[in-house]
């Protein structure tokens, strides 16, 4: 599998795009703002003859899905994701503002709930669902079990972990979630988050301030 991130936004969010050698390509936590951010991705899609085919949100939180009306409108896909943060697409517009961010459009409806323990494919790949709540109460993690890597969201970062104190959120489930259900993995599992650089299970383990 291969990978491939677009820093995008004012939150500097990880848009993520995962693909294989049949071309089918997974698009996950689409924040494209700006004109040029959906032109950049739109172009390495088109560049290398990938068709998205998936559709993945991490969790709903603006900066996070700026872009899936430009995917519904662009590729035919509709987000899925998990069903408690239903209520954040909601009220987009209203959370922005308090970010700062003002004359957005509603956003789309999401398509399909996803739910702990599910499986999506694309290709000849496989991402399983983990359901992490506490940054938001449907947060989720997607899991390559053959290649070794996780989608994080704004759940586990390098040297630290996801907020809280946003609408949902609660930092006490958020870190027992990260021991139970993400430090069980694999030390060499890397660990791509919604914000910022990769990191290593392993490392997150060892060094992450939250859990010494």
């Amino acid at each position: 599998m291969d990978i491939q991130v677009f820093v995008n936004n004012p939150w500097e969010e990880d848009t993520i795009v995962l693909y294989d050698d049949t071309k089918e390509a997974a698009v996950i936590d689409c924040g494209c703002f700006l004109g040029e951010e959906r032109v950049a991705l739109q172009s390495f899609l088109t560049e290398k003859g990938l068709k998205p085919v998936v559709l993945l949100n991490t969790h709903l939180h603006p900066d996070h899905i700026f872009g899936n009306e430009f995917m519904k409108k662009t590729y035919g896909l509709e987000t899925q994701a998990g069903e408690e943060d239903n209520f954040l697409i909601q009220h987009a517009v209203e959370y922005a503002a308090m970010l700062g961010i003002s004359g957005i459009a509603q956003p789309p409806e999401v398509g399909k709930f996803l739910k702990d323990g599910d499986v999506v494919r694309f290709g000849k790949s496989e991402l399983e669902v983990i359901a992490v709540p506490g940054h938001s109460p449907g947060g989720l993690c997607f899991y390559s079990r053959k290649d070794k890597l996780l989608i994080a969201g704004d759940v586990l970062f390098a040297g630290s972990v996801g907020r809280s104190d946003l609408p949902g959120g609660n930092g006490v489930q958020l870190l027992e979630a990260i021991r139970t259900r993400l430090f069980v993995l694999d030390g060499d599992v890397k660990v791509i988050p919604g914000h910022g650089p990769a990191t290593m299970i392993e490392k997150e383990k060892k060094y992450n301030p939250f859990f010494q």
